[in-house]
Parts: C-alpha cells; sequence; structure tokens
C-alpha cells in the first residue's frame, strides 16, 4: 500500500471506541503519540495545549471523585464552554438525535431510561475503563480560534495512535468536571479545561464500538467554485 493509501485508512479506520480492554499501555508509547502529536499546525506557531497523562493510582482517585461528583449532582454540572446551542437547531438536532438512538440501541439504553443513562455517563467519567487518561488544558486568555489549532492537534493523537494499533475516545464532557481535575491535577484556574481522551485497546466484543456511522457525501457539505 502507498503512502496515501495507509493515511487514508488509517483516517477512514480511526472510530471513537467506549469501551477498552484491561491492557496496559507502555507509558513511553503513550510519550511517543504525543511527541509526534506535536507536529500540528497551530496559528502563527502558538502551540495552545496542554496534556496531562493519567495512570495508575492517580487515575483511580481522579475516575473515583469525577463519579462521586457527578452522583452528587448529576443535572447541574456546567463545562467551561458551551458543546451546543440552545436549542441545538437543524440539521445539527437531527445528526445528534440519530446518533444518540443509535449508540443507544448499541448500548440497550433507550433515551428513557434515566438510570441506564447515568450510567453510560459514570462510563465517561472512568475512561470507559481505559488505562490511559488524558486531559487537555489550554490557556483562557486565548481566543476560539485556538480551538481549531487544538482539533488538529487531537486527531493527531488519535490517528498516532491508531497507528500503533490503540484506540481513543475523545471526551468534551470531561469540561464538566474542571472543578475536580484542578483538585487532583493542579490544573490552575489560568486554564481552561478543554476535553479528555480515553486511551487503550478497544474492546470490540461491545456493539457500541462495532457502531458504522453515515458520514456525509461530498455533495451535502461541498462547493466547488470556478470548474
Amino acid at each position: 500500500m502507498d503512502v496515501a493509501g495507509v493515511v487514508d485508512a488509517l483516517i477512514r479506520g480511526r472510530q471513537t471506541k467506549r469501551g477498552f480492554l484491561d491492557r496496559a499501555v507502555p507509558l513511553d508509547t503513550v510519550r511517543e503519540i504525543l511527541s509526534v502529536a506535536r507536529y500540528a499546525p497551530s496559528s502563527s506557531n502558538t502551540q495552545p495545549w496542554r496534556c496531562h497523562i493519567v495512570v495508575g493510582d492517580a487515575r483511580e482517585r481522579l475516575v473515583d471523585a469525577a463519579v462521586d461528583a457527578y452522583r452528587a449532582d448529576p443535572g447541574n454540572l456546567e463545562p467551561e464552554y458551551p458543546f451546543f446551542p440552545k436549542p441545538l437547531h437543524e440539521p445539527y438536532s437531527a445528526r445528534f438525535d440519530t446518533f444518540r438512538g443509535q449508540l443507544g440501541d448499541a448500548q440497550g439504553v433507550p433515551r428513557n431510561d434515566k438510570a441506564g443513562r447515568r450510567r453510560d455517563v459514570e462510563r465517561q467519567f472512568r475512561f470507559f475503563d481505559a488505562p490511559v487518561g488524558l486531559i487537555f488544558t489550554m490557556d483562557r486568555r486565548l481566543e476560539r480560534a485556538s480551538f481549531i489549532c487544538y482539533g488538529c492537534f487531537l486527531q493527531n493523537i488519535m490517528l498516532a495512535a491508531r497507528a500503533r494499533g490503540l484506540d481513543t475516545c475523545p471526551q468534551q464532557i470531561w469540561s464538566l468536571q474542571y472543578a475536580v481535575l484542578r483538585e487532583h491535577l493542579a490544573i490552575p484556574d489560568s486554564e481552561l479545561v478543554v476535553a479528555g481522551m480515553s486511551l487503550g485497546y478497544a474492546d470490540d466484543s461491545l456493539p457500541e464500538n462495532r457502531m458504522q456511522l453515515r458520514k456525509l457525501e461530498l455533495e451535502e457539505f461541498v462547493s466547488v467554485v470556478g470548474a
């Protein structure tokens, strides 16, 4: 396979995984992935990313604290920045609802099963049992344009992980846990919690890890000018 074929296969083969095997990931491998990912483009080379690797006992203490915080007030945790407008408008609300329905079906958790949905959220705060948790922050004085740079960095991590036989789940939801993260990771108030990420070897026996999501066809989002 030529280089383009390899890169295309990595991009198409990357999928979000929501369940991981009890299999350790060497810290050197995580460092290697991040070392490659740092070559992501950023506006005027500002490189706004900061990453916290959470493993071992520190990971266990963090996930326990996050789950406790969620259980204490499941409806009122607020993120550091809005994920979607309220209300979410079309066509995005339809895509959101389709995905949530597909995920719920795979997990056996219908939308009206509040207890089941809360268990699913708790799994997110346990990094879906992945052995490595990553937490990403950036200087809160930066503007929203830095999120474009951050997206490139996160995609690099996910592709570099896939190239090494690992899988990931990017998780905006960790922004809801900024208070817990500040306490456990010594994140200063000057840093915005952008997201987290689960990293490990996916458990592909889980139906939610085998979902096939519809992606837009080119005609649905591309306009050609001048041809």
